[in-house]
């Protein structure tokens, strides 16, 4: 019996409705694993967070094996919460700071591990400026900032993806996305923001490239390679692959120009 109970394609994003110990190996390796996990803080149980219905997600962290499940499966990992999960020590941190008075019930900021050697980032956006179908959702808007400080991703993992935000920040940025959730109700919100966030793309964002033709279609992880990441689709420059590259390069261009020929006949 397969692991995914359901899987939904919208645009260039992947959901899947499935453990995500269980799947997160069988995808290969991504350019970028930004994430939201539960805190293990039992926030059913806090009498001010009861906005929406309890579940027992959050009442414990996940494990230090998924932790590294996810290491080995990206590039770059930039992980919500991540004071919280015992990580290597980084230079980075990502800080979201909620824009709430000292007073504040809650935390009036939160903080993300990210793997990359570069000074601490902050974005500031108040925690009541957006609507939530999940207690612990981000802003899209910080998923975005995100995504932009993890320059030059093709690829994003969410293996914690709740209602969605971060397959719809992909979608706005034109990002190609898998997002995997357990619980049934949130799978179907991701699904229905990831639908709307297409039928609305962000005006200030270039459209994602077509995909490529003729000489330039080379497979990269069993997808066409645009121009720009073909160097990805070497397989890292090893000789072998290298090889096979141009020569699937030549048979492209060896089949463009007998076309031309015949129709010049």
């Amino acid at each position: 019996m397969s692991p995914i109970k359901r899987e939904v394609v919208i645009g260039d994003c992947r959901l899947l409705l499935a453990d995500m110990s269980e799947i997160v190996p069988t995808l290969g390796v991504f350019d970028v694993c930004l994430t939201d996990p539960p805190y293990g803080l039992k926030i059913s149980s806090n009498p001010v967070r009861q906005a929406h219905d309890r579940q027992n997600w959050d009442d414990a962290p996940p494990s230090a094996a998924i932790f590294k499940m996810l290491l080995q499966h990206s590039r770059e990992q930039i992980i919500w919460g991540g004071n919280y999960f015992g990580l290597p020590a980084s230079q980075c941190f990502l800080v979201w700071d909620k824009k709430q008075p000292e007073n504040f019930s809650l935390a009036m900021c939160e903080m993300a591990w990210a793997s990359r050697s570069q000074p601490a980032k902050m974005w500031r956006q108040s925690v009541t400026s957006y609507a939530k179908e999940h207690p612990t959702q981000k802003p899209v808007e910080l998923m975005e900032w995100c995504i932009g400080i993890a320059k030059g991703c093709g690829t994003v993992l969410d293996p914690f993806m709740g209602s969605g935000t971060t397959g719809v920040a992909c979608a706005k940025r034109g990002m190609s996305f898998t997002g995997i959730e357990l619980h049934e109700p949130y799978f179907d919100a991701a699904c229905e923001r990831i639908r709307k966030a297409y039928a609305q793309p962000d005006m200030f964002v270039a459209a994602p490239e077509p995909k490529a033709v003729g000489y330039t279609a080379i497979t990269r992880n069993g997808k066409p390679a645009a121009d720009g990441p073909r160097y990805k689709a070497l397989g890292n420059s090893m000789a072998c692959n290298v090889m096979r590259w141009i020569g699937q390069r030549i048979e492209h261009v060896n089949a463009i120009a007998a076309s031309i020929k015949s129709e010049a006949a």
